[in-house]
């Protein structure tokens, strides 16, 4: 039986005993984990209390966006993890304004073979998600880099989902499914030039093959149906995340074109049948930002990969990700998912913005207003780790981890790990989203270092790119440090505990998106810098490359 230190307290004449865990040696006790964001953004442009909403609906880093309805006003949203576990946290609104994670549609090992072997850009790109009504299945079909393209399904969106159903003939990336009025139902995605034999670098294809709903498979041949994407005499890069749509009787498929970068675009095509003859909109893109000037105020770059969908009253919304590149021109929050309205020309085709239109800070949304809770904006949240599970904000690397963390009595406790964030292993590590560019986060642990043990939070963006705030013995001596981490590792400051028996308060904060800052206190004492305005772009996309954004956490290794 483990031993537990008591802390007397003489309250009202009657002892009471306040129970703190006996400290494990090998492991940190976190008592707790802050996050606050404080955009100025946000106070600059107030909503008017209601009919409205702020973009991105999801801040940080949560991008491929996907949604879908089951046409009795349920909402449900997707995104790409990556390889983050558990993978693709779905999202719940009732009136696309208010969202709410219900739970993530890969949250068993099962579902994610092969995640221990990749980069953290690996992993799970693209998720879609739809709706079958003909036999009332909620479907997510989605592409694991290590494994090929799946399909997973479901009664409950909230879960649990299936095992994946591996589809080995649709190769490439970025699969989703159209189920026809005619119960047919089918998988179009990106792939390869014909036969293999790409023109110029990013020469891809659209393809799509018929999918049996009953037997989980496809049938018959799999066709080109898109190749090199809307002008092919201008060799356009990266046709990808389609998404097929009958709307008035005619087929639209609409895509991602342009790469990832500051070229993204979101363009559209049209038929008569879903299996070929698409041809594109002459006014293409229907949504970019990639011709505005770079100086104008508030951008948002990098705007593609969208969804869309109809709403009972008839209205037509997009999802898509976008950037929100600081004064500087980078950004460590990822892509996010921003929302707008879609309207439709004289010809009949879908428009998310034309001509020189901006994504927008706020957007109307008549009827709705943002709950106690929204996920948009500036907001605090406190984890007191006072349950025995994980919250939904919370992620770990290609694995559970669970043989790595516990809880007891209000702790969160990490056993120290040899296996690193720098290597493609899961460490003692656990992670959430950076949300704003003016943010802070801390924590209180108590952990006790005998050798070459540390803890504290970690900033990480990939297995190159990090921040380590740590805890651990300096010439035998227990101090506080903040290591660069990377190519050329390097120690950025250091501060000697003369109380070595207390809690230790770690704090990280940005307060303008370009530098970081690394402080901590004992005791209740002011916090004290470690170091000071560390740059922030060391684990920006612009500068760590990668399809994922930076995020913290509690963090314990030996």
């Amino acid at each position: 039986m483990r031993l537990l230190n008591y802390c007397c307290i003489i309250a009202g004449g009657a002892l009471m005993m306040a129970c703190k865990p006996a400290l494990q040696t090998g492991a940190a006790y976190f008592e707790n984990f802050t996050y606050e964001g404080n955009d100025a953004i946000y106070a600059d442009n107030p909503l008017p209390g209601k009919d409205a909403v702020y973009n991105p609906i999801l801040p940080g880093w949560y991008s491929d966006p996907s949604m879908c309805t089951n046409g009795e006003g349920d909402y449900y949203l997707v995104t790409s993890t990556f390889s983050y576990f558990p993978g693709v946290p779905i999202f719940h609104s009732r009136d696309l304004v208010n969202w709410k994670q219900i739970g993530n549609v890969l949250d068993r090992p099962s579902q994610l073979v092969g995640l221990d072997r990749q980069h953290i850009s690996g992993g799970i790109f693209a998720p879609d998600i739809k709706y079958n009504p003909a036999n009332k299945t909620y479907y997510m079909i989605t592409t694991n880099v290590g494994a090929g393209n799946f399909v997973v399904k479901t009664k409950d969106p909230a879960g649990p989902w299936s095992d994946p159903i591996l589809l080995p003939q649709v190769q490439g990336i970025d699969p989703s499914l159209f189920f026809d009025e005619d119960g047919k139902a089918y998988i179009v995605n990106n792939d390869d030039a014909p036969d293999g034999k790409p023109e110029y670098d990013g020469h891809r294809t659209i393809r799509i093959v018929e999918y049996d709903t009953e037997n989980d498979c496809t049938v018959g041949e799999r066709k080109i149906i898109i190749n090199k994407g809307v002008d092919p005499s201008k060799k356009p890069i990266w046709i990808e995340g389609p998404h097929l749509y009958k709307i008035g009787g005619k087929y639209y498929l609409m895509a991602a074109e342009g790469g990832t970068g500051d070229m993204h675009s979101e363009v559209i095509f049209r038929s008569d049948s879903p299996m070929e003859g698409y041809e594109p909109w002459g006014k293409n893109p229907i949504l970019t930002q990639r011709h505005l000037p770079a100086d104008r105020t508030d951008p948002v770059t990098c705007a593609g990969h969208a969804d869309i969908l109809q709403t009972p009253e008839g209205d037509w919304w997009a999802v898509f990700l976008g950037c929100r590149p600081n004064r500087k021109g980078f950004e460590n929050l990822g892509r996010e998912t921003f929302m707008m309205p879609v309207r439709w020309s004289e010809d009949g085709f879908p428009i998310i913005t034309e001509g020189d239109e901006t994504v927008p800070v706020v957007v109307r949304h008549p009827g709705t207003s943002a709950g106690d809770n929204p996920t948009f904006g500036n907001f605090k949240t406190t984890d007191e780790f006072d349950g025995n599970a994980l919250g939904m904000e919370w992620m770990t690397l290609r694995g559970p981890a669970d043989d790595l963390y516990s809880f007891d009595k209000g702790n969160l406790v990490l056993k120290c790990s040899e296996k690193s964030a720098t290597q493609y292993e899961t460490p003692s590590l656990v992670l959430r989203r950076i949300q704003h560019h003016v943010f802070s986060a801390s924590t209180k642990m108590r952990f006790t270092p005998t050798g070459e043990e540390a803890a504290g939070l970690l900033l990480f963006k990939d297995e190159r790119h990090q921040y380590f705030l740590k805890v651990c013995l300096v010439g035998g001596e227990k101090a506080v440090v903040v290591e660069k981490i990377g190519a050329e590792p390097s120690v950025l400051g250091t501060v000697f505990l003369k109380d070595t028996s207390s809690p230790v308060e770690l704090f990280i904060n940005s307060k303008d998106g370009l530098s970081f800052n690394f402080l901590c206190a004992t005791s209740g004492k002011e916090p004290e810098p470690v170091a000071q305005e560390a740059d922030a772009s060391y684990l920006s996309t612009a500068v760590a490359g990668g399809f994922t954004g930076t995020t913290v956490g509690p963090y314990a290794i030996k």
